[in-house]
């Protein structure tokens, strides 16, 4: 089965980290990346770019409505995620309980619908 880990994090708190530190962290998600790959459950992955960066798109009153920045204010703001293969909820659960993201934020897992 597919699921989404999806990492959150405080963006005030990592551009305010040391370099030393991000390179720390840098190889901590290659070193857990390679440990998917090597596994057979890596699918897909990637960091995002700041939550300032994105735009939001709703429709109201029939009428598309475009907006700089995030949906919502919240002290943790999606930083990346991973697509992964698992045989079920328990064994997602473990790789996002190894993921750094679950060091210094919030690991959430959600299985994908197929459609």
């Amino acid at each position: 089965m597919k699921y989404m880990l999806m990492i959150y994090g405080n963006e005030a708190a990592m551009a305010a980290a040391r370099q030393a530190d991000m390179q720390q962290l840098l190889g901590a998600y290659s070193a857990y990346t390679e440990a998917l790959k090597k596994a057979g459950a890596f699918i897909a992955g990637d960091a995002l770019e700041r939550s300032a960066t994105a735009t939001t798109v709703r429709i109201a009153n029939g009428k598309s409505q475009v907006l700089n920045g995030p949906y919502a204010e919240t002290k943790e703001q999606l930083a990346g995620y991973y697509l992964i293969d698992a045989p079920d909820l328990d064994a997602a659960l473990a790789w996002a309980a190894r993921c750094p993201g679950a060091s210094h934020g919030v690991m959430e897992v959600r299985p994908l619908r197929a459609m």
